[in-house]
């Protein structure tokens, strides 16, 4: 029999006050915890007031500039020089106002509060302007958990009478020095990124040269006086580096703000840059204007640093990463290699060549429909039923599709885009108050000179809503193709009583997340991709695709640093679309005779692309003999395609351990499954060359483990023995691009 415990008085007394005890303990050793403190100290010194952090330092003076400086290694390195012309610059009346006076001895310091972090410290000065009137506080805020970064912002308050002008706030005025890091440079030779979006086949990526001026526009479209009609949009970052260090402005809001980080080299010899934001307000008596929140940024490599940085922060901010699935990583095929009048048969008839090479997505591109906007099927090509047909055969044979399409643009009977005249599409006949309108009352302009349904209305969206489940839904397609994507106009239709003509810029993203997420829900497994043709992308909808695309490059250069920016921007296992091999090489570019003839396949492998073709099969003929798959070709793409699906290195975790413009060759490395893969690529001439450079020398194989590796040229199969770790050099002879494997 078991007996219950029956310890004598004391014994249960003794056993109570042990627990009683252990409980007080517990309330004792909880109370002496101390609230976790900020690492960013912040110090007023004769120059200004001095944020520091582990790896940078940041100074605001009285004039408003904000300076940095960044930690590399037991070095402080900056190229930011210090100018009275670097200051905070206020417009009002169409007049610079000069007299600010900013009490910085009687700073606020306060516990930072924002989005980006738990700690972290916002300073807060006042000033006032004597002869507008204007008050002014200027505000800084650094967290731990973004110890290289800094806000800078400001309001500007009305406390008078009387009405007073504000027409502009430029934030973030630089003049850089290279010198300032590398005694040997030139004031001007530094590397530059540009995100805005200006123009088809621009470079984003290029080193400043002595006499250089650029506007840098973002949020609102930009005319490019070609049959595009608008460009616009772009990624708030301006990023400039050298060997050691670099710096980076912008702004961190989510929203596609219209506002410009314009740049230009000096008489002197130096880069200016700033961030320009427009008021365009009349402040009344007790009114307030507040600029967004500006940034600067300091690191220790290439645009890739920056860029990572601002998309990390904005992610805390709400707009989160989408997460990719399995189909997003498939190698794709598009059949825009038949061009504008491509048929059901010429789509149907190449998927025994995808099925020899392994390829299970196809894309029905550009022109299979009526009209933009209404979306319907064109009669003379795909009449009755044959575009869900198609469809069904493809999936018959295990392959997927995706289609092209043109979010929010529409015909209002006016111009053309190459053969096609455009007429009034049904969506306009039906619902005319649904557009855009400029200032003068008429349909304002996108992208191809086409007409435009405003984002901002709840209806437009509902409409894209049900474009989406048709497509995916009824037509079965597997996810689209969305291509010419830039911004939307300012929208000035009285109907739609906007608080303001940016709420169609600012609403553009809420229809591509309707897409994206309508998508998603129809078929988990659909690939959304969005293309910005030439150009970065746009901050309105760059969360909302799960494949992006290096947007029509321009040679294989920019496919390798499109890929690297966007890596960059969506995470280093992001899907990041190749686009066509063939666009690797071109002759005649933006041109009625351009020749697309690239078969570079290492630029999108090696940095971790997904690989793309749009080849014709069977042969048709003289017309499109550049883009046929003979013979010769078909083995080419046979081994890079296997290539492909054998490494997934598209998959793997990109790693920016090469500073682009400083490191020669030029390199890449990839970390998937403990094996690292390296890319090396020769020097050309220009970056729309097609990469049949040569290289001989040293190449150093970075980001190693403390180990013994051994290393292969795995396209070709040569053995280049074994290296130690962490970093090993090799001696190579190359020709194009080399692409290795550590194992």
């Amino acid at each position: 029999m078991t007996r219950p415990f029956r310890g004598s008085s004391r014994t249960v007394a003794f056993l109570i006050s042990i627990v009683v005890l252990s409980i007080l303990g517990g309330c004792k050793t909880q109370e002496k915890k101390s609230e976790p403190v900020s690492a960013v100290t912040v110090e007023s010194q004769a120059d200004g007031i001095h944020l520091r952090t582990g790896q940078a330092e940041f100074l605001l003076a009285a004039n408003g500039s904000l300076l940095g400086r960044f930690k590399n290694g037991t070095q402080w390195l900056t190229l930011d020089e210090a100018s009275p012309s670097t200051g905070v610059v206020v417009t009002s009346g169409k007049q610079v106002v000069s007299d600010f006076a900013r009490d910085l001895e009687h700073a606020q310091v306060q516990p930072a509060n924002g989005k980006l972090g738990s700690l972290g410290r916002r300073v807060e000065v006042k000033g006032h302007s004597s002869s507008t009137g204007l008050d002014e506080i200027l505000t800084v805020e650094v967290y731990d958990d973004f110890p290289s970064l800094a806000l800078l912002s400001a309001t500007y308050r009305n406390p008078a009478e009387k009405e007073i002008a504000l027409d502009k706030v430029t934030l973030q005025s630089h003049s850089l020095n290279a010198s300032l890091a590398d005694s040997n440079a030139k004031s001007h030779q530094m590397w530059a990124f540009f995100g805005s979006s200006l123009r088809w086949g621009k470079d984003d990526v290029l080193p400043i040269p002595a006499k250089f001026s650029q506007d840098n526009p973002f949020g609102a479209p930009v005319e490019t006086h070609d049959d595009l009609g608008r460009v616009g949009g772009g990624v708030p970052v301006v990023a400039f580096w050298t060997r050691n260090t670099g710096l980076a402005i912008g702004h961190l809001e989510t929203l596609p703000l219209a506002l410009s980080i314009p740049v230009q080299t000096t008489a002197d010899g130096k880069v200016d840059a700033a961030v320009d934001i427009p008021a365009s307000t009349t402040l009344k008596s007790g009114e307030s204007f507040s600029t967004p929140r500006t940034f600067l940024a300091l690191f220790q490599g290439d645009y890739y640093e920056p860029l990572s940085t601002w998309s990390q922060a904005v992610e805390r901010e709400g707009l989160t990463r989408p997460k990719t699935n399995e189909e997003n990583y498939a190698v794709s095929w598009c059949g825009w290699g038949y061009d504008s009048n491509v048929t059901p048969k010429q789509m149907t008839d190449t998927i025994p060549k995808l099925k020899d090479l392994g390829i299970h997505w196809a894309t029905l591109d550009d022109r299979w429909f009526d009209n933009y906007g209404d979306w319907q099927p064109r009669k003379d090509t795909f009449g009755g039923n044959a575009i869900r047909q198609m469809v069904s055969d493809f999936h018959k044979q295990g392959i997927k599709v995706q289609l092209w399409w043109l979010p929010l643009a529409v015909e209002d009977g006016r111009f053309k885009y190459g053969d096609h005249k455009y007429v009034v599409s049904d969506v306009v006949k039906e619902h005319p108050d649904w557009l855009i309108l400029d200032e003068k009352g008429q349909p304002a302009r996108m992208t191809r000179n086409l007409a435009t349904l405003c984002p901002a209305l709840p209806e437009v969206r509902e409409y894209y809503k049900k474009l989406t489940e048709r497509f995916i839904r009824d037509w079965d397609f597997d996810g689209h193709k969305l291509d010419n994507i830039y911004s939307t106009p300012r929208c000035y239709n009285p109907k739609h009583h906007h608080k303001s003509p940016l709420d169609s810029v600012y609403a553009m993203g809420e229809v591509y997340k309707t897409i994206f997420e309508t998508t998603r829900a129809l078929k988990a497994d659909s690939v959304t991709q969005s293309c910005p043709c030439g150009t970065p992308p746009s901050l309105a909808w760059l969360r909302y695709m799960d494949q992006a695309v290096t947007a029509d490059p321009v040679g294989s250069v920019q496919v390798r640093r499109r890929i690297k920016m966007y890596k960059a921007l969506l995470g280093p296992n992001a899907a990041i679309y190749g686009d066509h091999v063939e666009l690797t090489r071109i002759t005649g570019a933006n041109t009625d005779g351009e020749q697309d003839v690239g078969d570079d396949f290492a630029s999108t492998l090696g940095t971790g692309g997904v690989l793309g073709t749009k080849f014709t099969w069977p042969d048709y003929g003289p017309k499109l003999k550049n883009v046929y798959l003979n013979p010769a070709k078909e083995a080419h793409w046979k081994k890079w395609i296997a290539l492909y699906n054998e490494k997934m290195l598209s998959k793997g975790n990109f790693l920016d351990l090469y500073v682009y413009g400083y490191d020669t060759p030029e390199a890449y490395a990839i970390e998937k499954e403990g094996r690292m893969f390296y890319a090396f690529y020769a020097p050309v001439s220009t970056a729309k060359d097609d990469g049949d450079g040569k290289w001989s020398g040293e190449v150093a194989l970075r980001g190693l483990a403390h180990r013994t590796y051994h290393v292969t040229d795995y396209v070709d199969g040569k053995d280049f023995g074994t290296v130690i770790g962490p970093t090993a050099n090799l001696h190579v002879d190359f020709t194009g691009s080399l692409l290795l494997e550590a194992n």
